[in-house]
């Protein structure tokens, strides 16, 4: 089949699924379960709105049950398991972790995870704010936040094969289609680089990557609750002789803070997953393992489902604690 004709296809069965089991389930709930007439009537309709909500949640949540519950119950039972011969898989307790938390691999992807964390949610936040202040002050800001914000539209696996292209190093006397050695070779370089070969510098070459696709995300974001922020408080610092620095970091972030956080949390929960950029880039070599990659490495390089699986609860337990805490600032600005 086309392609385009199944894609059409999944379209039309998955809108029309949803359309015909919500009228369905309604239909099935107003007219056979619990039916508005005849002397029980007001109770029908009261236990009738008791369980419609939880037949709208209902493929939301078998949905969550076995596309995340599931998975995750099962990778933890994996973990304390080790794969023999024949798939047969025997109980071997914390030892997938010890031997995980012994090896060096580890330890670097731990270490570069720690570095990808402090650096990229940062940059990311702090360009998009500037951007969103600049932006909001220039007549053709929109059409700069537009450009800004197109490289969320890329996949990381796109972005990382952009930035491999700037990367790029050819022979000396070769014209160079890498643009950051053409600088390098334009203002007086010996010779072009391989940039993504030098230990420690790389992951600083990965995370440009990563900062470049989520600035326009913190700009968009920031940019909004930037124009949220009172007119009179900023009219009455101006009043008072604030200057705009005064009035930047002294007005408006403190107003914004909530909103400031929310997305350094977000970003960071992204960092903390990465994979796609360091797999199409360097594959984890010369010094790049994060922690995704080092779990993709063991369960489909090495078919070790034991450590994968232990590497794999490592970063769900560093995830969730972000998560939480994430939501639980969005439910206290709702409020």
């Amino acid at each position: 089949m086309h392609p385009a004709l199944l894609g059409v296809i999944t379209i039309i069965v998955g809108v029309g699924g949803c359309v015909g089991y919500f009228y369905g389930s309604n239909l099935f709930l107003d007219k056979v379960l619990f039916p508005a007439k005849g002397p029980n009537a007001g109770r029908n309709i009261n236990r009738a709105n008791i369980i419609r909500p939880w037949l709208f949640l209902m493929p939301a949540l078998l949905a969550l049950g076995l596309y995340l519950a599931y998975p995750v119950v099962a990778t933890l039972i994996l973990s304390f398991q080790e794969r023999g011969a024949g798939g047969v898989r025997t109980f071997v307790g914390f030892e997938n972790y010890t031997k995980m938390f012994a090896e060096p691999k580890f330890g670097e992807a731990m270490r570069n995870n720690v570095l990808w964390l402090v650096v990229v949610p940062a940059a990311s936040t702090a360009l998009g704010l500037l951007v969103a202040q600049l932006t909001d002050r220039l007549k053709w800001g929109s059409i700069a936040k537009s450009i800004i914000f197109m490289p969320m539209a890329i996949s990381f696996v796109g972005a990382a094969v952009i930035f491999k292209l700037v990367y790029e190093a050819r022979p000396e006397d070769v014209a160079q289609i890498g643009i950051l050695n053409h600088l390098f070779l334009l203002f007086g370089g010996d010779e072009p680089q391989q940039w993504l070969t030098i230990p420690f510098w790389n992951n600083f070459f990965l995370m440009i990557v990563l900062i470049w696709i989520q600035t326009g995300f913190a700009m968009v974001i920031l940019s909004a609750a930037l124009r949220g922020i009172p007119e009179e408080t900023i009219e009455a610092a101006i009043v008072d002789g604030a200057n705009p620095f005064q009035i930047f970091f002294k007005i408006k972030i403190p107003q914004i803070m909530g909103t400031i956080v929310v997305v350094w949390t977000t970003i960071t929960i992204a960092t903390l997953k990465v994979f796609d950029i360091v797999f199409a880039m360097t594959n984890g070599q010369w010094e790049t393992q994060v922690l995704a990659n080092y779990m993709y490495d063991k369960l489909f390089r090495a078919n070790d489902w034991g450590m994968g699986s232990a590497a794999a609860m490592i970063i769900m337990l560093l995830v969730t604690p972000i998560l939480v805490w994430n939501v639980y600032n969005a439910r206290q600005e709702m409020k």
